[in-house]
Protein backbone atom coordinates (compact mmCIF):
# COMPACT_ATOMS: atom_id res chain seq x y z
CA UNK A 1 0.00 0.00 0.00
CA UNK A 2 1.01 3.41 -0.79
CA UNK A 3 1.77 5.59 2.52
CA UNK A 4 -0.32 8.59 3.15
CA UNK A 5 1.79 12.02 2.22
CA UNK A 6 3.81 13.43 4.93
CA UNK A 7 1.48 16.76 5.39
CA UNK A 8 4.39 19.67 5.64
CA UNK A 9 3.92 23.44 6.64
CA UNK A 10 5.69 26.09 4.99
CA UNK A 11 7.00 29.22 7.13
CA UNK A 12 7.53 31.86 4.33
CA UNK A 13 5.88 33.28 1.42
CA UNK A 14 9.01 35.28 -0.37
CA UNK A 15 10.66 34.56 -3.36
CA UNK A 16 12.11 31.16 -2.78
CA UNK A 17 9.13 29.92 -0.93
CA UNK A 18 7.25 30.83 -4.25
CA UNK A 19 9.85 29.11 -6.81
CA UNK A 20 10.60 26.46 -4.66
CA UNK A 21 9.58 25.13 -1.57
CA UNK A 22 5.69 25.61 -2.18
CA UNK A 23 5.78 23.75 -5.57
CA UNK A 24 8.08 20.86 -4.41
CA UNK A 25 5.66 20.17 -1.99
CA UNK A 26 2.30 20.37 -3.36
CA UNK A 27 3.58 18.22 -5.96
CA UNK A 28 3.49 15.29 -4.54
CA UNK A 29 2.50 12.45 -4.07
CA UNK A 30 5.38 11.85 -0.87
CA UNK A 31 4.05 15.36 0.47
CA UNK A 32 1.03 17.33 0.83
CA UNK A 33 1.43 21.69 0.98
CA UNK A 34 -0.55 21.72 4.71
CA UNK A 35 -0.48 24.92 5.27
CA UNK A 36 1.43 28.40 5.51
CA UNK A 37 2.60 30.93 7.33
CA UNK A 38 4.04 33.97 7.01
CA UNK A 39 4.90 37.50 8.98
CA UNK A 40 3.31 38.79 6.04
CA UNK A 41 0.05 37.77 6.24
CA UNK A 42 -1.44 38.93 2.82
CA UNK A 43 1.71 36.96 0.96
CA UNK A 44 0.71 33.60 3.04
CA UNK A 45 -2.65 33.63 1.99
CA UNK A 46 -1.99 34.39 -1.82
CA UNK A 47 0.67 31.72 -2.38
CA UNK A 48 -1.45 29.37 -0.08
CA UNK A 49 -4.58 30.09 -2.45
CA UNK A 50 -1.96 28.97 -5.52
CA UNK A 51 -1.55 25.81 -4.29
CA UNK A 52 -5.32 25.19 -2.90
CA UNK A 53 -3.74 25.26 0.97
CA UNK A 54 -4.95 26.88 3.93
CA UNK A 55 -3.00 30.21 5.01
CA UNK A 56 -2.15 29.63 8.86
CA UNK A 57 -2.96 32.61 11.14
CA UNK A 58 -0.30 31.96 13.34
CA UNK A 59 3.04 29.76 13.13
CA UNK A 60 1.63 27.51 16.14
CA UNK A 61 -1.37 27.17 14.17
CA UNK A 62 0.74 25.83 11.21
CA UNK A 63 2.22 23.66 13.62
CA UNK A 64 -0.93 22.17 14.22
CA UNK A 65 -1.66 21.13 10.86
CA UNK A 66 1.51 19.28 10.07
CA UNK A 67 3.89 16.69 10.60
CA UNK A 68 6.74 18.68 9.17
CA UNK A 69 7.79 21.91 8.70
CA UNK A 70 10.20 23.52 5.73
CA UNK A 71 11.29 26.85 6.21
CA UNK A 72 12.00 29.74 3.14
CA UNK A 73 12.32 32.66 5.71
CA UNK A 74 16.28 34.11 6.35
CA UNK A 75 18.77 32.25 8.83
CA UNK A 76 17.97 33.99 12.15
CA UNK A 77 14.35 33.54 11.89
CA UNK A 78 14.98 29.95 10.46
CA UNK A 79 17.02 29.38 13.88
CA UNK A 80 14.66 30.69 16.08
CA UNK A 81 11.36 28.67 14.61
CA UNK A 82 12.79 25.64 13.31
CA UNK A 83 14.08 25.16 17.89
CA UNK A 84 9.74 25.55 18.49
CA UNK A 85 9.07 22.88 15.65
CA UNK A 86 11.37 20.68 16.70
CA UNK A 87 10.42 21.11 20.22
CA UNK A 88 6.64 20.20 18.98
CA UNK A 89 8.01 16.83 17.79
CA UNK A 90 7.98 18.28 13.93
CA UNK A 91 10.34 16.95 11.32
CA UNK A 92 12.17 20.12 9.73
CA UNK A 93 13.77 21.23 6.23
CA UNK A 94 15.95 23.41 6.86
CA UNK A 95 17.45 25.97 4.65
CA UNK A 96 21.14 26.71 4.06
CA UNK A 97 22.79 28.27 6.37
CA UNK A 98 21.11 26.90 9.09
CA UNK A 99 21.40 30.41 11.54
CA UNK A 100 23.08 33.51 11.06
CA UNK A 101 25.56 32.43 14.39
CA UNK A 102 27.03 29.37 15.49
CA UNK A 103 25.28 29.89 19.10
CA UNK A 104 21.66 30.23 17.06
CA UNK A 105 23.10 26.85 14.73
CA UNK A 106 24.16 24.60 18.05
CA UNK A 107 20.89 25.43 19.59
CA UNK A 108 19.17 24.56 16.94
CA UNK A 109 21.15 20.43 16.47
CA UNK A 110 20.46 20.48 20.13
CA UNK A 111 16.80 21.12 20.09
CA UNK A 112 16.80 18.47 17.24
CA UNK A 113 18.78 16.07 19.12
CA UNK A 114 16.97 16.11 22.30
CA UNK A 115 13.63 15.58 20.26
CA UNK A 116 14.63 12.97 18.21
CA UNK A 117 12.76 14.48 14.82
CA UNK A 118 14.32 14.16 11.72
CA UNK A 119 16.06 17.09 10.03
CA UNK A 120 17.22 17.85 6.41
CA UNK A 121 18.98 20.44 4.97
CA UNK A 122 18.90 22.18 0.87
CA UNK A 123 22.16 21.68 0.14
CA UNK A 124 20.83 21.96 -3.43
CA UNK A 125 23.44 20.64 -5.77
CA UNK A 126 23.54 17.41 -3.85
CA UNK A 127 20.36 16.33 -4.90
CA UNK A 128 21.56 16.12 -8.78
CA UNK A 129 22.83 13.16 -10.23
CA UNK A 130 25.44 15.35 -11.29
CA UNK A 131 26.78 15.90 -8.25
CA UNK A 132 26.11 12.22 -6.98
CA UNK A 133 28.34 11.06 -9.35
CA UNK A 134 31.21 13.40 -8.83
CA UNK A 135 31.11 12.67 -5.19
CA UNK A 136 31.23 9.09 -5.89
CA UNK A 137 34.30 9.19 -8.26
CA UNK A 138 35.82 11.07 -5.94
CA UNK A 139 35.81 8.45 -3.59
CA UNK A 140 38.19 6.82 -5.89
CA UNK A 141 40.06 9.67 -6.79
CA UNK A 142 43.80 10.34 -5.21
CA UNK A 143 43.49 14.59 -4.86
CA UNK A 144 46.53 16.30 -3.46
CA UNK A 145 44.15 19.58 -3.78
CA UNK A 146 41.24 21.34 -5.48
CA UNK A 147 40.36 24.37 -6.87
CA UNK A 148 36.32 25.80 -6.92
CA UNK A 149 34.13 28.85 -7.95
CA UNK A 150 30.57 29.67 -7.00
CA UNK A 151 29.78 33.10 -8.85
CA UNK A 152 26.95 35.06 -9.87
CA UNK A 153 25.79 38.52 -10.36
CA UNK A 154 22.39 37.71 -8.03
CA UNK A 155 23.92 40.64 -5.50
CA UNK A 156 23.93 43.44 -8.16
CA UNK A 157 20.08 43.71 -8.14
CA UNK A 158 17.40 41.39 -8.39
CA UNK A 159 15.15 39.90 -5.47
CA UNK A 160 18.26 38.17 -3.88
CA UNK A 161 19.63 41.43 -3.38
CA UNK A 162 18.40 42.53 -0.14
CA UNK A 163 18.61 41.53 3.71
CA UNK A 164 20.89 39.06 5.03
CA UNK A 165 22.59 37.79 2.37
CA UNK A 166 23.76 41.72 0.91
CA UNK A 167 24.70 42.23 5.10
CA UNK A 168 26.54 38.80 5.52
CA UNK A 169 28.16 38.10 1.88
CA UNK A 170 28.33 35.36 -0.51
CA UNK A 171 30.15 33.70 2.55
CA UNK A 172 27.17 32.56 3.97
CA UNK A 173 25.70 32.07 0.92
CA UNK A 174 26.86 30.52 -1.45
CA UNK A 175 29.91 29.12 0.84
CA UNK A 176 28.05 26.39 2.50
CA UNK A 177 27.33 24.80 -1.43
CA UNK A 178 31.05 24.88 -2.10
CA UNK A 179 32.28 23.79 1.45
CA UNK A 180 29.60 21.41 1.61
CA UNK A 181 30.97 19.73 -1.50
CA UNK A 182 34.94 20.27 -1.17
CA UNK A 183 34.33 18.62 2.24
CA UNK A 184 32.47 15.65 0.78
CA UNK A 185 34.80 15.04 -2.27
CA UNK A 186 38.55 15.72 -0.37
CA UNK A 187 37.22 14.27 2.94
CA UNK A 188 36.82 16.45 6.32
CA UNK A 189 37.76 20.07 6.68
CA UNK A 190 39.66 20.81 9.85
CA UNK A 191 41.38 23.99 9.01
CA UNK A 192 39.59 26.99 6.65
CA UNK A 193 41.40 30.87 6.07
CA UNK A 194 39.57 33.54 4.38
CA UNK A 195 40.58 36.49 2.75
CA UNK A 196 39.00 39.92 0.74
CA UNK A 197 35.95 41.20 1.04
CA UNK A 198 32.34 40.18 2.23
CA UNK A 199 30.56 42.39 0.07
CA UNK A 200 32.83 41.67 -3.37
CA UNK A 201 35.19 38.38 -3.23
CA UNK A 202 35.62 36.14 -0.86
CA UNK A 203 38.96 33.36 -1.05
CA UNK A 204 38.62 30.11 1.34
CA UNK A 205 41.58 28.00 1.69
CA UNK A 206 40.48 24.61 3.22
CA UNK A 207 42.71 22.22 4.51
CA UNK A 208 41.20 18.84 5.15
CA UNK A 209 42.49 15.52 6.95
CA UNK A 210 43.46 14.10 4.31
CA UNK A 211 46.49 16.74 3.84
CA UNK A 212 44.80 18.04 0.60
CA UNK A 213 43.97 21.81 0.35
CA UNK A 214 41.21 23.38 -1.00
CA UNK A 215 40.77 26.63 -2.91
CA UNK A 216 37.16 28.46 -3.10
CA UNK A 217 36.23 31.45 -4.79
CA UNK A 218 32.65 32.97 -3.36
CA UNK A 219 31.15 36.40 -5.32
CA UNK A 220 27.18 37.36 -5.55
CA UNK A 221 28.75 40.37 -6.90
CA UNK A 222 30.40 39.78 -10.09
CA UNK A 223 28.96 40.44 -14.21
CA UNK A 224 28.82 36.93 -15.57
CA UNK A 225 26.90 35.59 -17.89
CA UNK A 226 25.35 32.73 -16.44
CA UNK A 227 26.00 31.41 -12.72
CA UNK A 228 29.55 29.74 -12.34
CA UNK A 229 29.94 26.82 -10.13
CA UNK A 230 32.88 24.22 -10.55
CA UNK A 231 34.94 22.27 -8.63
CA UNK A 232 38.43 20.51 -10.00
CA UNK A 233 40.13 18.05 -7.87
CA UNK A 234 44.09 17.67 -8.38
CA UNK A 235 46.25 14.77 -8.51
CA UNK A 236 49.01 12.66 -9.76
CA UNK A 237 46.23 10.10 -12.07
CA UNK A 238 45.20 13.71 -13.52
CA UNK A 239 42.13 15.86 -12.51
CA UNK A 240 38.40 14.72 -12.15
CA UNK A 241 36.41 17.98 -12.51
CA UNK A 242 32.95 19.01 -11.77
CA UNK A 243 30.97 21.91 -13.50
CA UNK A 244 27.04 22.97 -13.37
CA UNK A 245 26.57 24.29 -16.28
CA UNK A 246 23.52 23.48 -17.84
CA UNK A 247 22.36 21.49 -14.46
CA UNK A 248 18.48 21.63 -14.41
CA UNK A 249 18.27 22.57 -10.46
CA UNK A 250 14.49 21.22 -11.17
CA UNK A 251 15.95 18.00 -10.61
CA UNK A 252 16.33 18.13 -7.46
CA UNK A 253 13.23 18.96 -6.04
CA UNK A 254 11.84 15.68 -6.42
CA UNK A 255 14.61 13.92 -4.72
CA UNK A 256 14.50 16.47 -1.94
CA UNK A 257 11.01 15.80 -1.22
CA UNK A 258 11.23 11.96 -1.92
CA UNK A 259 14.30 11.74 1.05
CA UNK A 260 12.53 14.12 3.12
CA UNK A 261 9.38 12.11 3.10
CA UNK A 262 10.94 8.81 3.37
CA UNK A 263 12.91 10.13 6.59
CA UNK A 264 10.69 11.08 7.98
CA UNK A 265 8.30 8.10 7.44
CA UNK A 266 11.46 5.77 8.78
CA UNK A 267 12.25 8.19 11.64
CA UNK A 268 15.77 7.80 10.43
CA UNK A 269 18.25 10.68 9.95
CA UNK A 270 18.70 11.78 6.53
CA UNK A 271 22.76 12.18 5.76
CA UNK A 272 22.35 16.15 5.14
CA UNK A 273 20.87 16.52 8.45
CA UNK A 274 21.12 19.89 11.06
CA UNK A 275 24.32 18.36 12.38
CA UNK A 276 25.44 18.67 8.81
CA UNK A 277 24.37 22.05 9.06
CA UNK A 278 26.60 22.60 12.07
CA UNK A 279 29.79 21.73 10.71
CA UNK A 280 29.39 23.85 8.05
CA UNK A 281 28.37 26.53 10.41
CA UNK A 282 31.05 26.31 12.59
CA UNK A 283 33.78 26.84 9.26
CA UNK A 284 31.51 29.78 8.16
CA UNK A 285 32.80 30.86 11.58
CA UNK A 286 36.04 29.99 11.64
CA UNK A 287 36.38 32.17 8.27
CA UNK A 288 34.24 34.84 8.86
CA UNK A 289 36.59 35.39 11.88
CA UNK A 290 39.63 35.55 9.73
CA UNK A 291 41.32 39.02 9.98
CA UNK A 292 42.36 38.41 6.23
CA UNK A 293 38.46 39.15 5.34
CA UNK A 294 36.95 42.81 5.43
CA UNK A 295 33.61 44.40 4.43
Amino acid sequence: MTPPPVRVGLVGAGTWAARMHAPMLAAGPETVLAGVWSRRGDAAEALAAAYRAPAAPTFADLLQRCDAVAFAVPPDIQATLAVEAARAGRAVLLEKPIALDLDAARRLADAVGESGVVSQVVFTKRYHARTRAFLAAAGGFAADGARACYLHGGFLGGPFATGWRLTHGALFDLGPHLLDLLDAALGPIVDVRAAGRRSRWTELTCTHRSGAVSQASVSGSVAVPRVVTTVELFGADGTLAYDTAGMDHDECWPVVRAEFAAAVRAGRPHPLDVHRGLMIQELLARAAADPALCD
